[in-house]
Parts: structure tokens; sequence; C-alpha cells
């Protein structure tokens, strides 16, 4: 086969995955935009998306051992991410709340060695409880949480550059260390707020119907969701430092 026979032929192979898994996109699409602003458009997120899965299509290795849409899923992902972080829609106030939110609950488990309660974590920063929720709302409507936020890029937990390869050692260590640690510290989280997390992130329900099932609003799951991954910063500090 020639050159150009088969470069056309590995292009056409891409063109099918990509056709095969464009719903995939499409469902990820519509469970991010859940949780953001109306401001966020849901085609804008497609459309980074397919990207995303164009990029997977391309560097997808067989021999790694994953699904091609586990390894998809995660490209899609980071690439929606990308492009909500390179608006910058979210406030400072709102990067600033996080940290504040993430640092009072620290000290809390520290000085108490439990898991900190709402009420705890609003004293410890002088607010009323129903101020320390409104801001609970506000940093998971204003910021797309995820594992890079963690302390971790997605560089290291998905290696899809062909120059970086003599990196991959380290690379897959530091996974595995970083997983370990992470898949600890969710094991430690309150109930509730592990709940949550394993519908939201496994299970990828949307926050009405993870309210349905706890029996609580849309607004509280947003709350008790954005506290369990303030909480997994705060627990996973040292990946930051």
């Amino acid at each position: 086969m020639s050159k150009v026979a088969a470069y056309t032929s590995e292009a056409r192979q891409q063109q099918q995955v990509v056709e095969q898994h464009t719903n995939l996109v499409k469902r990820i699409a519509h469970h991010m935009v859940a949780r953001l602003p109306a401001s966020v458009q849901v085609d804008d997120l497609i459309q980074a998306g397919m990207i995303g899965l164009l990029e997977a299509a391309r560097n997808f290795d067989h021999g790694k051992g994953a699904s091609f849409e586990t390894f998809a899923g995660i490209r899609i992902r980071g690439a929606m991410l990308d492009e909500i972080r390179r608006g910058d829609w979210a406030p400072r106030s709102v990067h600033k709340n996080s940290r504040m939110i993430a640092d009072a609950i620290r000290r809390v488990e520290n000085e108490t060695g439990r898991d900190a309660r709402d009420s705890e974590v609003a004293e410890k920063l002088g607010m009323p409880i129903d101020e320390y929720h409104s801001i609970l709302n506000d940093v998971s409507s204003g910021r797309m949480i995820g594992i890079e936020d963690l302390g971790v890029s997605e560089d290291v937990l998905v290696s899809g550059s062909n120059d970086s390869t003599h990196d991959e050692p380290f690379a897959d260590i530091e996974h595995d260390a970083f997983q370990r640690s992470l898949a600890e510290s969710i094991r430690t989280l309150p109930e509730r707020e592990a709940l949550v997390l394993s519908l939201y992130y496994d299970e990828e329900l949307n926050l009405k119907e993870i309210g349905q099932i706890l029996s609580v609003s849309e607004s509280r799951v947003s709350q008790i969701h954005s506290q369990a991954m303030m909480r997994l910063k705060s627990r996973m500090r040292t990946w930051t430092e």
C-alpha cells in the first residue's frame, strides 16, 4: 500500500471513530452545562468536545489497555474545560472564595480531627450558615472543578504526546500515586458527599436527578457537591504545594 493510500485509510478510520462517538460528546456537554451559568452555551462545549474527540482518535494507542471511550471521555472533558477556562467568566471572588473555603475546612478538620460540619466552616469564616451556603452555590455555578484543580494536569493523567515518551514512566508513577491518594480521600468523605460525587461523575446523573434520589433540592445538591470538592481540595493539598 502506498503512503497516500495508507494515509487516506487512516484518515477514513479516524472519521468513522469520530462519527461513532458524536453522542458521547453531546452527553458530556449536556452533563457539564447543567452546572454552568447561562452564559456558557452547550453548542460551544460540543464544538470544543468534538476537537477533543478528534485528538483522541488521532492519539489513541490500543496497546495502553484502556478502552477508546474511556480515553476519549478524558480528552473530551479536558477540551471542554480548556474552553471554559479560556473564557475566564468566573469573577475573581469565586476563585478567592474557593481557596477560602478549602482553607477553612482544612483548619477545622485539623482542630477537630474529624469531618468539618457546614456550621463549623461557616463559623470559622465568620459568617451565617445561609451566607456560607450561598457562597457554595456561587462556587459550584461559577467554576468547573476538575482533576487538574486537585493538583495534577491532564498531561500527567493521560499521555497523548508522541514527543514525551521518555517521561511516561515518571508520569505513570505520579498518576498511580495521585489516584491512590485521591481514592483514599474520597473514601474518607462524609457518606452523602461521596454519594453525590459518585452519582455525578460515575453514574453521570445531573443535579436534578441526584436531588430526586436524595430527596433534596437541586440547589442543595449543588452545595453538597461544591463542599465535597472543597474538602477534597483541602485533603489533596500536598499535590498543589
